[in-house]
């Protein structure tokens, strides 16, 4: 495959995160010049999914990560994602964490992270969505926007920080993500035990202006507290649950172990994180059994990875490792898969 040889040739010898930003700007480019339009990537709508009272030409998605400031959603809803996620957005601007802080395993397909939530924060970005929305209306995909603490803001305060970001962005957003499973922010998955999401939850909802709210999870998290998430979810009439982000975990690698060490802390994604991925999602499809989606993601490479999720409960299903990999053709490929 082209993209294959040219990721072998040139971005496998780029600094990760230079070579995210090159791919950016590139994406960027192509859709200002209508390339990505041109490509008629985007979905159809013969796999459309309705849910949370959205229509979703797909049930594939750009999970959050990739366009952290919503500078490139139009050329990503082209490339053939059904929906982007941007962020992680904070209430405060912040630069993140020291560099490096993006490594590739390339035997593994997988990718570490420390980004540390790096974005020009949740008033700059609502003003973005807003002039985006003003600009482009509904050639736009659907545009979920996941929020998360600012760095700077104590644990104990983390309600009026998630409160001011969904108050600032829930008016330019199609759906809210509560991010409380980021292992880069210092205290962050505390926050995912009952007695203090729950706060946060209710905060968001309340400045959410009726858009729909769904909560990331970790895959760290032991089945019980799972099922007390999806809980929560039903009694506060969520829209659903993000299943998972990246993992603390260093299980089931290729990699060698000297090279992992190396690299040290940060979240990894891709298809280690498959195995518990699935799990989790059937732990939640039984225990809320169709009354709240659930948005299956981590360690989705290949259009049977896709099949299987949706095959499993997920209503819809998101990726990003994977398009690292595999290239600009990859939605495309998941879509034609699934319309099947």
């Amino acid at each position: 495959m082209i993209y294959k040889l040219i990721f072998n040739l040139v971005f496998a010898r780029l600094n990760p995160e230079l070579a995210h930003h090159l791919v950016m700007a590139g994406i960027r480019f192509a859709g200002l010049i209508g390339l990505t339009r041109i490509l008629k990537l985007r979905p159809t709508g013969r796999g459309s999914v309705q849910a949370f009272g959205l229509h979703f030409d797909s049930p594939f998605g750009l999970a959050a990560g990739f366009d952290k400031n919503a500078v490139a959603v139009k050329a990503l809803g082209e490339l053939g994602f059904s929906h982007v996620e941007i962020g992680t957005v904070t209430a405060v601007p912040q630069s993140g964490n020291e560099k490096p802080r993006l490594f590739r395993l390339i035997q593994d397909r997988a990718l570490i992270n420390r980004m540390g939530f790096n974005n020009q924060g949740a008033e700059k970005i609502a003003a973005r969505l807003k002039r985006l929305r003003q600009k482009h209306g509904s050639k736009l995909p659907i545009i979920g926007v996941n929020i998360g603490k600012s760095r700077i803001v104590a644990v104990e305060d983390a309600i009026k920080d998630y409160r001011l970001s969904a108050q600032l962005l829930a008016p330019h957003a199609d759906y809210l993500a509560v991010n409380v499973s980021s292992p880069n922010t210092p205290g962050l998955r505390s926050l995912q035990s009952i007695d203090a999401l729950k706060p946060i939850l209710q905060a968001v909802l309340e400045q959410s202006q009726g858009k729909p709210v769904l909560v990331k999870i970790a895959p760290d998290l032991v089945d019980e507290d799972v099922l007390a998430v999806a809980d929560l979810c039903l009694h506060l009439g969520l829209a659903g649950v993000i299943a998972t982000n990246t993992t603390v975990g260093r299980n089931s690698l290729t990699t060698e172990p000297a090279v992992v060490d190396s690299i040290g802390a940060g979240g990894l994604s891709g298809p280690p994180v498959a195995k518990r991925s699935i799990e989790i999602l059937q732990l939640l499809q039984a225990r809320m059994n169709n009354r709240a989606a659930i948005i299956s993601v981590g360690g989705i490479e290949t259009p049977a990875d896709a099949a299987l999720r949706m095959e499993n409960g997920a209503t819809l299903i998101q990726g990003y490792t994977g398009w690292i990999y595999q290239g600009p053709l990859w939605a495309r490929s998941i879509n034609k898969f699934l319309t099947k």
